[in-house]
């Protein structure tokens, strides 16, 4: 087989794609010449679709056949003795944003997603086959099939001030397809490459700063922003007269290659299986990737990426991912029943009630993110100084770790101010609760600041589960208060779930909105229902568990029911992270909301009582009761255990049926919105597209309504 990618894939008939290229934005690849201190002369192609920097260059087949003309002429005019070396960068602050989705979305065939594949890999692998050395210049965001453009070229440098690189493919239920699960590892070492292709895409689409790009071996070199192309250019001059020697420290050598690659991937499967399940498919495809480029040539790695590629584009999870991609770039930016927000008041001081570990992370949050003046109080000063005390070293933490500089984080400390008085919310424009989960004491507080507060004011409760109509029914202006509910840890969970009673203002809702997304929050609109959206079908989850497990059925088989749904963690896993008591109270608003529906047991305040309720094993992984639990336990459970197909049906006709009665009652305005707020207050898989294209896709939406959620039903074109 050769080794060249120009040499591989000439003669494919790529005239299939053509028909994806309508509508492509395409990204074009100007030359200019660039004469060198040297006398050389390099070609810089620059990649750029004509938009600005809110609009990022993407690579479609119009823009890969653009490029391929490019990078033909110059290996001409290298052969020619015209160039001695070609550059690509990119416009302003963007080399590319990777490939064009939307093309690779309308694959109608695995036929065709091949053709996309061996396209960019017959294209950009003439970067490295030009007969001369090639230069890639980051000087902006780089992700995918952008970072990829890089992978091929010969040399590579980076602006250090460039937003961010990566290969997030994995994220979005595909693998990189365009060399970079072959070269990526083969450049900076298996152990880097497993970072960099699985385990950040898994942690939340986890991007690269620029010096770690360097520190990782991925670019030789890193330059200031202020002159980044000319130094570049430079460095590049001094690398073609051998006045810089490039040392690839990271190269794996071949004692890596025997050693350390097979026990790198072992413990990368382990992680995986323990932390995801079995069900997402991408990252085991890609750590099989990253596993056979130890060996073999280009070619051969770049065939599997073809493969690989085909098969995953067109699967049910890239087609659930893409849905749910669009969700969050999108939806969750423009959120449905938003009031102008031009009625929104002006923010300029924030109050919360409360002193302790949630009002702590809110205070962190609005000091960062607003830095407005932030005032907290609570029942006695010894409670106020320990979170304020809390919240200062969370300010230190951030800036002994270099994300605060000494002059911020003593800006933030002067805004933070905690007292017993409640009298000084009273030039608060947003004051927001943070105690017990009980109306009457969330109606107390409210009463005594809504004395203090202006009349414009807003009141915010972070109630879970609780009627915010109830909350504020005593109030003398109702219309103030919405439900304003953040999900824990505050400082990294998207979603904020505002709530709207049917008193509250335009006003008081406008500005709830704004200050969302003044925080950096993604906020979604329901109704005042209980559970609202989040906790609600969470709570049918548990509730099924728990039905399960009171029926007699062992825990680890109620465990095992749920991996199919792939969800970030089993049941027992998140009742234990959440608290038992929340979940106990969660349980029991939602049963006496909906007691044909949802299940609830006193046991469960039993074993909230309990320092220990479950046993897990080293990696999380719940494996039994504690031996306080089985004594609760005694006697309180049946002899009719479920198996998990019984369990897992019952789950997704549950499922199915809330979320039907939840939009028939006006919850949310559409299903699209329930899939947000779980993708993003949850953290359900991108690869089930939320929960509706997956209870389409089981059956279950046509089990309970003879009907589907979507029409046609999200899943993949695999042919």
């Amino acid at each position: 087989m050769t080794n060249t990618a120009s040499d591989q894939y000439a003669g494919i008939d790529f005239s299939p794609l053509d028909a994806l290229a309508d509508g492509e934005v395409i990204t074009r690849s100007a030359v200019r010449d660039i004469p060198l201190p040297s006398g050389k002369v390099l070609a810089l192609i620059t990649l750029d679709n004509g938009r600005d920097h809110t609009r990022p260059n993407t690579v479609g087949p119009a823009t890969l056949r653009e490029l391929d003309a490019t990078l033909e002429a110059q290996k001409r005019r290298a052969a020619a003795g015209e160039i001695q070396a070609v550059g690509i960068t990119g416009k302003q602050y963007i080399l590319a944003a990777g490939a064009d989705l939307s093309d690779i979305s309308r694959m109608d065939s695995k036929d065709t997603a091949r053709l996309i594949a061996q396209l960019g890999h017959h294209v950009l692998g003439k970067l490295s086959d030009l007969g001369v050395p090639s230069f890639a210049f980051v000087n902006g965001l780089a992700l995918g099939g952008g970072l990829e453009i890089a992978l091929n070229s010969t040399y590579r440098t980076v602006d250090a001030s460039a937003a961010a690189i990566a290969l997030p493919e994995v994220f979005l239920g595909i693998i990189p397809g365009w060399g970079g699960a072959y070269l990526l590892p083969n450049l900076i070492g298996i152990e880097n490459a497993l970072e960099v292709v699985i385990s950040n895409p898994l942690k939340q689409n986890r991007m690269l700063k620029p010096q770690q790009a360097f520190d990782y071996g991925i670019v030789d070199a890193i330059f200031p922003a202020s002159n980044f192309l000319e130094d570049s250019l430079k460095w590049a001059d001094r690398v073609l007269v051998g006045a810089v020697k490039v040392d690839r420290k990271h190269q794996p050598g071949r004692i890596e290659r025997l050693t350390k690659w097979p026990i790198a991937i072992k413990m990368a499967r382990g992680m995986l299986e323990s932390r995801i399940g079995s069900v997402p498919k991408s990252p085991y495809v890609a750590l099989d990737l990253l596993d056979r480029a130890k060996s073999g040539t280009k070619a051969e790695g770049f065939a599997r990426e073809d493969d690989a590629l085909a098969d995953l584009v067109t699967g049910d999870q890239f087609a659930a991912s893409m849905y749910a991609f669009d969700l969050v770039q999108k939806r969750a930016k423009r959120p449905v029943g938003a009031p102008d927000k031009g009625l929104a008041k002006k923010v300029t001081k924030v109050g919360i009630i409360g002193a302790g570990l949630m009002a702590s992370q809110f205070a962190l949050l609005f000091l960062r993110k607003l830095e407005v003046p932030v005032l907290i109080t609570d029942l006695d000063q010894a409670r106020v100084d320990n979170g304020l005390a809390s919240i200062r070293d969370e300010i230190g933490k951030l800036e002994a770790q270099g994300r605060l500089d000494g002059d911020a984080a003593n800006r933030l400390r002067a805004l933070l101010h905690g007292t017993t008085d409640k009298t000084e919310y009273a030039d608060c424009d947003f004051v927001i609760e943070a105690v017990f989960e009980e109306v009457g004491v969330k109606q107390q507080v409210f009463g005594e600041i809504e004395a203090i507060v202006a009349e414009d004011a807003i009141l915010a409760t972070n109630t879970s589960s609780l009627s915010v109509e109830e909350i504020g029914a005593k109030l003398a202006h109702p219309g103030r208060l919405v439900g304003f509910h953040f999900f824990n840890p505050v400082a990294v969970m998207p979603l904020i779930e505002i709530v709207r009673t049917p008193q509250t203002t335009d006003a008081a809702l406008s500005t709830a909105f704004v200050v969302a997304r003044g925080l950096g929050k993604n906020a979604v609109l329901t109704a005042d229902a209980p559970g609202f959206v989040v906790n609600r079908l969470l709570a049918k989850v548990m509730g099924e568990a728990a039905r399960a497990v009171y029926e007699g059925t062992p825990l680890p088989t109620v465990e095992k029911a749920f991996a199919p749904i792939g969800l970030p963690m089993t049941p027992f896993q998140l009742i234990d992270l959440v608290g038992w008591k929340v979940a106990a109270h969660v349980q029991d608003t939602m049963a006496h909301a909906f007691p044909d529906r949802f299940f609830a047991s006193e046991n469960f305040h039993r074993l909230a009582e309990l320092d220990e309720v479950v046993e897990k094993d080293r990696s999380g992984r719940v494996t039994g009761w504690s031996k306080a639990a089985e004594r609760v336990l005694k006697g309180a459970v049946g002899s009719t255990p479920a198996t998990e197909d019984e369990i897992l049906r019952r789950v997704q006709d549950g499922l199915a049926r809330e979320i039907r009665i939840m939009l028939d009652e006006g919850v949310v305005p559409e299903v699209q919105d329930i899939d947000l707020c779980l993708i993003l207050g949850a953290g359900w898989p991108f690869i089930d597209g939320g929960a509706s294209p997956y209870l389409d896709r089981e059956g279950a939406s046509e089990r309970v309504f003879d009907d589907t959620f979507h029409h046609p039903v999200i899943k993949g074109t695999a042919v």
